[in-house]
């Protein structure tokens, strides 16, 4: 297996939005934490030879984090056109031999069916959706889990820093159990008109859940 440095350095070449949209929370997943996060499902056997879905793919990073770690099939739902269009030029730039699926479609309502998602295996999500940091938009987080929850035999996500509760509750009350949780930062470029920094330290926890009803 490749050692997780390894792999952010094929990951650091993935491009980022061309034209954010602030609304969706639209921020590149760095390749640091992208590969930490494949890096450790890999290790865990929740990757390679499995199918692996990312909700809201954004440009890419964790769709093609897997691609590259030898995932049977990958599927990436992102609503974001632009962002696909991106997305799609990363797969050539990464040169994965696994092929990504790339689905234009809001990830809270993806139209996948989990029958022919896990028709050959168990299925493994791997996203970073928006944190519900804008106002009117508070716990958006919770609408992928939810999507998450009737795919996906495991799942790892990235969530603000202090959502640990809130995950824990959320996935006992769908059936389900969280096996690891470990912090995470996020140093983000300025992205948007109103950041005033040139960047950003952002603090985040990853979760990993076992879906006991999926």
């Amino acid at each position: 297996m490749a050692s997780r440095r390894a792999l952010e350095g094929e990951l650091a070449v993935v491009a980022g939005f061309d034209d954010p949209t602030a609304s969706l929370e639209q921020y590149p997943t760095p390749a640091d934490v992208a590969a930490h996060v494949v890096h450790l499902a890999d290790l865990r056997g929740d990757v390679e030879g499995r199918t692996v879905l990312d909700l809201g793919a954004g440009t890419g990073m964790f769709a093609l984090g897997a691609a590259l770690r030898g995932a049977a099939r990958v599927v990436g739902v992102e609503l974001d056109a632009g962002a696909l269009a991106v997305a799609r030029a990363n797969e050539r730039r990464v040169g994965a031999r696994t092929e990504v699926h790339w689905v234009h479609a809001d990830a809270t309502r993806p139209p996948l069916a989990r029958e022919r998602l896990a028709a050959d295996g168990p299925v493994t999500a791997i996203m970073n959706p928006p944190f519900g940091a804008q106002t009117g938009n508070e716990h958006a987080d919770r609408a992928f889990l939810e999507a998450v929850a009737t795919l996906a035999d495991v799942s790892y996500s990235v969530h603000n820093a202090g959502s640990r509760e809130f995950v824990e509750a959320f996935a006992a009350d769908e059936g389900g159990t969280v096996t690891d949780a470990f912090a995470a930062t996020l140093t983000l470029d300025r992205t948007y008109d109103h950041q005033t920094s040139a960047a950003a330290d952002v603090d985040a926890e990853v979760f990993r859940i076992e879906w006991g009803g999926a």
